[in-house]
C-alpha cells in the first residue's frame, strides 16, 4: 500500500459478489410473472388491479414512512414493491379494492420499516399485511372466485379445495391437475402451482433460493399427511390434493425462503421447512380454519433467531 492511500477495516464476510439488493429484488418480481399472468387468465382484469393497487400502495407507503422519517427513500430496491406483489398474490380477487391498499399499509408500516427497513424485520411484512387482513376482515378474505372458466354468472364464489376437504372430512376429491395447472377457487397467486414452479426454478438457478427450505417444508407436509393417511381412510390422493392446495406451494418457494427471515445456514433452512411443515399439518388437520401456511411461516419466524444461535456454519480452517 502505497503512502496516502485509504486502508478499509471492516468485519467479514469479505467475499464481494456482483448481484445487489435490487438485482435479487427485481429477479424475485420477474419470477412472479407467471403466477400473476396465471392469476389473470385464471380470474380474470380484477386480478390484475388487484395485484397492481397492491404493489402501488406498498411502494407509496415505504416513499412515504421514509419521507416522513426523513431517512433516504430507497423504494428502487424492488424490495417494496415485491411485497405489495406478494401480498396482493395471497389475497382473494374478489376483495373490495381497498383491502389490498390497508394490507399492504400494514405489511410496510407495522411489519418493515419499524424494525429498521429492508434487512432488519423480523417477520415476512407480506404474511403479516396477510395475517392482520384475515383477522380484520375474515368474511371478505374467506370468499373465494371460482376461475372464469367455472363461472356461468359474473363473480361467482365457492370454496377452495382446502375448504372443501375440511368441510367433507377429508372426502372431496379434486383433479390434481386442476389444482396443478390453476382450475380451482383461492388466492390469486397460489392457483396455478406450474407458474408457481416456474418462477422458482428461475430463483434456483440465480441460487438466490436453496432447496432446503422448500423441500423440507413440503415433504413435511407430504409425511405427515401420508401418515394420516396412513392410519385412517388409507386414500393416499389426498397427499397431492393438500400439496396442491392452498398456499404451501407459494409459501414454501416464495415466503419462507425470504433471505431475512429465514435461518442463515442450509441445516438451520431444514429446521425451518420441518417446523413450518408440521405447523402448517397440524393448523390444516385439527385448526378451524383450513389453511395454515401463513401461520406457520411468521411462528418459524420468531424461532429464525433462535435456530441461527444454535445452528451455526463451520469456521474457515477448523475441521
Amino acid at each position: 500500500m502505497q503512502q496516502g492511500e485509504l486502508l478499509t477495516i471492516s468485519t467479514s464476510p469479505h467475499i464481494k459478489d456482483s448481484d445487489s439488493v435490487p438485482n435479487i429484488m427485481w429477479t424475485v418480481a420477474i419470477s412472479l410473472i407467471p403466477a400473476v399472468l396465471a392469476g389473470i387468465y385464471v380470474f380474470g382484469f380484477r386480478a390484475l388491479l388487484i395485484i397492481l393497487i397492491g404493489t402501488i400502495s406498498a411502494v407509496a407507503t415505504e416513499a412515504l414512512l421514509q419521507k416522513i422519517l426523513q431517512k433516504q427513500i430507497a423504494i428502487y430496491d424492488g424490495s417494496a414493491a415485491v411485497t405489495g406483489m406478494l401480498l396482493a398474490m395471497v389475497i382473494p380477487p374478489g376483495v373490495p379494492l381497498w383491502i389490498p391498499v390497508i394490507g399492504s399499509f400494514c405489511s410496510i408500516a407495522i411489519a418493515k420499516i419499524p424494525f429498521g427497513g429492508l434487512g432488519y424485520n423480523i417477520f415476512n411484512p407480506a404474511l403479516v399485511g396477510r395475517a392482520i387482513l384475515l383477522a380484520s376482515f375474515p368474511v371478505a378474505m374467506t370468499t373465494w372466485q371460482l376461475p372464469v372458466s367455472l363461472q356461468t354468472v359474473d363473480s361467482v364464489t365457492g370454496a377452495t379445495a382446502l375448504a372443501l376437504i375440511k368441510g367433507a372430512q377429508s372426502t372431496y376429491i379434486q383433479p390434481v391437475w386442476d389444482l396443478f395447472i390453476g382450475k380451482s377457487g383461492g388466492s390469486i397467486g397460489e392457483t396455478s402451482e406450474l407458474a408457481l414452479l416456474i418462477g422458482a426454478i428461475l430463483l434456483l438457478v440465480k441460487r438466490y433460493i436453496t432447496w432446503h427450505i422448500p423441500v423440507s417444508f413440503i415433504g413435511t407436509v407430504a409425511l405427515l399427511f401420508g401418515f394420516k393417511e396412513l392410519i385412517g381412510d388409507r386414500n393416499f390422493l389426498m397427499i397431492p390434493i393438500e400439496i396442491l392446495s392452498g398456499g404451501l406451494i407459494l409459501g414454501a418457494f416464495y415466503m419462507a425462503t425470504d433471505m431475512v427471515t429465514c435461518p442463515q445456514t442450509k441445516t438451520g433452512g431444514l429446521i425451518f421447512g420441518v417446523g413450518a411443515g408440521i405447523l402448517t399439518s397440524i393448523i390444516r388437520i385439527y385448526g378451524g380454519y383450513p389453511e395454515g401456511v401463513c401461520y406457520a411461516i411468521l411462528l418459524m419466524n420468531a424461532f429464525t433467531p433462535l435456530i441461527d444461535r444454535y445452528v451455526k456454519p463451520q469456521r474457515f480452517g477448523i475441521y
